[in-house]
């Protein structure tokens, strides 16, 4: 089983990566350095577990890289090639170990969710893109403290889980791979619901990294087409996070990330207040821009 995941996600990396080349070169597109290094440290520490969508979209938030409107799918396009790296080692080191129904399930309902997901964000109105990206960023600022606070559920030992629980787990999947669209992450909410059902955290993150990897091998391409994304930070993003995914995960063995989770939650605190702003404001003026939305920075 672990064979038959492996199989269709190298050939979905493929497209992705044919996809993504093509449109880069008919736009020469050069990669921003500032991109390639924001790619760099955030997948870096994606890699162990952090996460990296919300300090993402806290530092496009405040450098103003990209319109707010095309960071959600500028972030997942641009972090999806990192993501697909961790998960080919996560599955080849850990997978095995994991139920595959479990395994399988959960990363194609990521897909479907994602695939579902991507045209909503396209359609959505600025504001409500803004509120939810606020509020994502809110509940991974709420997930980095519980973990630091020791809140954050252990887990259990179990690497399978029941038959009703294995349905549950896959429709919180469904519905993860449709938040991602809109600049939610997947990890910290997968953590929080596999582990809260019995799992053994260490055997959730082949299944957070496939799930991750599969929605954006799929809704990626979607979004590539659609042209609402800022495609130099995306290969920015990009070349900068595989070769970071690489080093940590083969090189850093442990590494004191309390004092880190806490300064993270503080910019993602800050952007999340910012964002809950704009959002309000365009709300109020729905009839203009966002972006014309004065903002106190």
């Amino acid at each position: 089983m672990l064979l038959a995941l492996l199989v269709p996600l190298g050939l979905a990396i493929l497209l992705f990566t044919f996809v993504l080349v093509r449109a880069a070169i008919a736009e020469r597109a050069a990669p921003t350095f500032e991109s390639m290094v924001l790619g760099a440290v955030v997948s870096f520490f994606d890699t162990l577990g952090i996460g990296s969508f919300a300090p993402t979209t806290a530092w496009m938030k405040f450098r103003k890289l990209v319109p707010d409107r095309l960071i959600p799918p500028t972030m997942l396009v641009g972090l999806s090639p990192p993501a697909m790296a961790e998960s080919v080692i996560f599955l080849i080191l850990l997978g095995v170990m994991v139920d595959p129904t479990l395994l399988f399930g959960c990363a194609v309902a990521v897909l479907l969710g994602g695939l579902v997901g991507a045209p909503l964000v396209a359609r959505a109105q600025v504001w409500i893109v803004q509120l939810v990206v606020a509020i994502g960023l809110v509940l991974a600022a709420i997930a980095y403290a519980l973990t630091n606070l020791q809140l954050m559920p252990g887990g259990g030992t179990a690497s399978s889980l029941p038959i009703g629980l294995t349905i549950a787990a896959i429709a919180a999947n469904f519905v993860f791979g449709v938040l991602l669209n809109f600049g939610v992450g997947n990890y910290a909410p997968t953590l929080v619901t596999l582990s809260l059902m019995g799992m053994n955290p260490r055997l959730v993150f082949p299944i957070m990294a496939a799930g991750a990897a599969m929605m954006g091998a799929g809704a990626c391409v979607r979004h590539i087409q659609m042209r609402n994304i800022d495609i130099r930070v995306v290969v920015g993003l990009g070349i900068g996070g595989v070769p970071a995914v690489l080093v940590a995960a083969f090189l850093v063995k442990e590494m004191p990330l309390q004092l880190l989770r806490w300064l993270v939650i503080l910019v993602v605190v800050y952007a999340a207040a910012i964002m809950f702003r704009a959002s309000w404001l365009a709300r109020k003026s729905e009839n203009g821009p966002a972006e014309a939305a004065p903002l106190v920075l």
